[in-house]
Parts: C-alpha cells; structure tokens; sequence
C-alpha cells in the first residue's frame, strides 16, 4: 500500500506556486465561530461564574451546581502526583528540571548606566503578576503542556499562576494534574474553551483577571485569544503543528518516517515535509511511510496529515534547500545532515532549529529543555519561542541631573516647536539653566 503524499520538484517551473499553496493556512476561525465565542465571551464578562457553570455543563457534560466543583487546590494536585507511578512521576520531574535549567538562562535584569553629567539612563525589569495557562483536555492529555508554560513564568518570578483546564464528563488526568504541581500551579480551574478565555481575560467572583494568557487550544480558543487581545497579553495565536526535516540521503529513512509521523499524529491539519537533494533517497523515505504507518496507532490521521498537507521535496542542492527553509519559515527544522552547524548562519526563520541525525523534534516537545510553544504558520519570521522574556516586563528609566536636563531641554525645544508641540517645549525649557 502506498500512502498518499504530494512530491514536489523544486526544479519545476509552477514549484513556487505549489510550495506557497501547501503551506498556506487560512487563518484559525470562522463567522459561525466568531458569533459563538462573542456571545460567550460576553456572557462570562457579564455573568461571571454563573456563565461559566452553564456553559462548562453545557460543552463537557458536567453537572456543576457551584463553582467550587470546578476548582482544584495545591493538595488535590499534590494527591495527583503522589498517585502517579514512579517511573512517570521521575519523567516529569527530569523534564522539569531540564526545562527550568535551560530557562534560567533567559532571565533579564535590569541595568542603568551614568554619562558624563551625571544623568542616569537604564531599564527596568519586572515579572508579570499573574498568568493564566490554558492547558487542552478531551482527545489527548498534555503535561507536557503544564511545564512548557508553567516553568519559564515561574522562573521570570511571576506571582500567581492559574491553569484552566476542561474535564469532559468530569474526567482529568491525573498526569496533567501531577505535572502542575511539580510546575508551581497555584490553582487550577477545571473550565475549558472560549468560557476558560473570558474568564481569564475579563475576570469571575472566582478567577481572578491575568496579566497574561498562554497556552493552545481549539479553534473555539483560538478564536477567543484573537478577540481579547487588547485587555489581556498573550503568547500567540498558534495554526496547526509543522515540522520540516533537511536530510542529506544518509539518515536511515525510517527514523524519517517516523519525525514526519510525530507531527502529522497531532490531527489531520499538521504538516510533515521532508526536503532531500536525491530522488532514491525520498524514494526510500516513501517506502519506509508505506511500512511503518500501519503500525502507528494514529494512522488514520496521518494518513490525513500526509494526504492533505504533506510533501517530499526534491532539490538541486543544499542551496535551494535553505531558500525554501527560509520561506517555509517552519515551526521546527530537522537538519539531518552531516554539519547542521555549517548551515545556522544561512537559516533565518525558524522556531526550533533540531541539528544532526540523533536529535528527534520529540525530544524538544518534552524533556530537552527549550520551549515547545514554538511560532507557527511562518510567524518565526518574526517571531520567537515561549520564554522568561514573555513574561517579564521592562520599564525605561531616565533620571536627569540639572546639567543633563539643560543640555537636553535644549534639544528637546527644538524638536518640540518643530513639531508644533508647544507646551512639550516649554517644559522641556523650563528646566534650561539661565547660564547655559
């Protein structure tokens, strides 16, 4: 049996063409959705919990009576982990450790500097107060989830961080719950889909309003983030998981196969490419897909993947690899070759870089350290992973001496008459020493 996946020359005269109508995601929404989150959003805005019993009922099938049913302590998620078996309890302790290792490197301090006449200049930085973390609950559970944005909040000094998590009929795992206390969750609330988002963005008798809100979720989520954008921060708004492999032709095909398998599993709208400079090579790949996709568990959906937004891509040379690298702009880069080092200085858009034939991309989504909320749908161009940066905040600092605000009253004069600011003029005058 052959799976069904697109081959691509980048020789071909419409190969361009092709490329940019594969990749192409068309947004996260649509008008029915966008009508369904309004109306939720402002329920919860004016209802509060109240809204966010009947909905959670509603969407989940659950039978809440007060919102206490759907909140979770620091002991109910200590009793989670103490529940867990040894060996996953050590997993997710080993990669939290690795994830707060590797974050503690991010962190910013604050700095000032004095010139010559005694004006200060600097920054100041200062950690979020509260976040909220959004963590998808129903087809699959996500720890992994909990640490990635849970840890580098932490680790920025964040003070509060409240994980909302959906329980479909009443059900949740103990895994996630386990992984939120090893991550320093202060309390979670059992509340999913766009409802979890007002919450969060607006505020309940019972949720307090974040700073902050982080994590992914379904098109109902996603949707909700993009419309409370504004009285909240986020981390992103995040397309489907993407994942372009680079392979030299000396990588065995099956451990491929099986990176372009770890993405198309998430649902049928992630993307797997492989670009590969020999025709025999992709040919091997292919055959390695045939055998090896029986055998997955998920192969229904990355069948789909693979039909719907999948290609094995043909190139001259290394050259034109890195051009379609970089117009791609992928959310994780396999470089399956000989030297990934020699290729950095050419790759300028990607979430994730992956060098060298042993290191998976699964590796990065669990326990190698960095982050795995990763830009998707080409934003790496201008964007960059999840870290401590995101949430902390910097504060310029400018403290004048009186030589310093002369000098610069003077300055500012001009500039402020230039721009028909007067009164900024004045002010700035003001402060000019009648000797200067």
């Amino acid at each position: 049996m052959t799976i069904s996946i697109a081959k691509l020359n980048a020789s071909d005269a419409d190969f361009l063409a092709e490329l940019d109508k594969l990749i192409a995601w068309e947004g996260v929404s649509n008008r029915d959705v966008e009508q369904t989150v309004a109306e939720i959003l402002r329920q919860v805005r004016t209802q509060g919990d109240a809204a966010l019993i009947e909905y959670s009922n509603r969407f989940d099938r659950r039978d809440g009576k007060s919102i206490d049913e759907f909140c979770l302590g620091a002991a109910q998620l200590q009793a989670a982990l103490d529940s867990i078996d040894a060996q996953t309890r050590a997993a997710l302790e080993t990669a939290a450790s690795r994830i707060r290792d590797y974050h503690s490197h991010q962190l910013q301090e604050s700095w000032q500097y004095k010139e010559a006449d005694g004006t200060v200049l600097g920054q100041q930085v200062t950690p979020l107060e509260r976040v909220g973390i959004y963590v998808p609950g129903g087809k699959a559970s996500y720890p992994s989830s909990v640490l990635m944005n849970c840890i580098p909040a932490r680790v920025a000094g964040v003070e509060e961080v409240i994980m909302m998590v959906p329980a479909p009929d009443n059900e949740l795992s103990p895994i996630v719950l386990a992984a939120a206390a090893i991550a320093g969750v202060d309390r979670v609330v059992t509340v999913g889909g766009a409802q979890a988002i007002a919450a969060l963005a607006y505020g309940t008798e019972s949720v307090p309003r974040v700073d902050k809100i982080v994590g992914p979720g379904n098109i109902y989520v996603a949707t909700a983030k993009r419309m409370v954008f504004g009285s909240v921060g986020l981390d992103m708004v995040a397309g489907p998981s993407e994942i372009l492999v680079v392979c030299d032709g000396k990588t065995d095909p099956d451990w491929i196969a099986m990176d372009l398998f770890s993405q198309a599993e998430h649902d049928e709208d992630a993307q797997s490419i492989l670009i590969a400079w020999s025709a025999d090579y992709i040919d091997a790949v292919q055959q390695s897909i045939d055998r090896l996709l029986p055998q997955m568990e998920r192969r229904e959906i990355i069948a789909q993947s693979l039909a719907n937004r999948g290609a094995l891509i043909k190139v001259a040379d290394e050259e034109q690899a890195i051009a379609i690298c970089n117009r791609i702009a992928p959310e994780h880069l396999e470089l399956s070759v000989e030297d990934p080092e020699a290729w950095l200085p050419k790759i300028r858009h990607a979430g994730a870089i992956f060098m060298g034939r042993h290191t998976a991309e699964a590796l990065g989504d669990y326990c190698a350290g960095p982050n795995h909320v990763l830009p998707t749908s080409a934003t790496s161009r201008f964007s960059s992973p999840l870290g401590v940066y995101d949430f902390q905040k910097r504060s310029s600092l400018i403290y004048c001496s009186e030589q310093g605000a002369s000098a610069l009253g003077k300055v500012a004069s001009v500039l402020g008459r230039g721009e028909s600011l007067t009164a900024h003029a004045r002010s700035a005058e003001y402060r000019i020493k009648a000797s200067d």
